[in-house]
């Protein structure tokens, strides 16, 4: 097994939690306890732990934000599709940043149940996703 990336985020529900990421976005679950849901989202491991206080949105995407990074179009595109099939609630519609430069990119924002915010994007230059150093933009402005 190589290397995976962990994550721990605050949800108000495990049955909301199973809805948006294990019905919604196909994530499988893991192990399940009274106050907390193991996810795995593209090889990585999510956990969602219960809290008590009401969560509240943020004002905007930054500085909080977690997702996924597509290596192909294709990868992107089924995830979007599947995102509108399920009826999930989209922070941001689907757009193409930077369009004709290096760091071109097509991106989309959910948003679950509880106010995190879930990015997904794939890069036209893979060579974008760690490097083109000589570009000082991250993100929308």
């Amino acid at each position: 097994m190589s290397t995976i990336f962990h994550l721990s985020f605050p949800v108000e529900t495990i049955s909301e939690t199973k809805r948006f990421y294990v019905e919604g976005l196909g994530c499988e679950a893991g192990r399940e306890g009274k106050g907390s849901l193991i996810l795995q989202l593209g090889g990585h491991q999510l956990v969602a732990h219960v809290v008590k206080e009401e969560l509240a949105p943020q004002s905007g995407i930054y500085p909080r934000h977690f997702g996924l990074t597509f290596a192909t179009a294709a990868e992107w595109e089924a995830l979007l599709q599947r995102a509108i099939a399920k009826g999930l609630a989209f922070h941001q519609q689907p757009k193409h940043r930077f369009k004709g430069e290096r760091i071109e990119h097509r991106t989309f924002f959910l948003e679950d149940p509880f106010h995190n915010y879930l990015e997904f994007k794939y890069y036209v230059y893979p060579s974008a996703i760690f490097g083109e150093h000589q570009y000082s933009q991250v993100g929308d402005t």
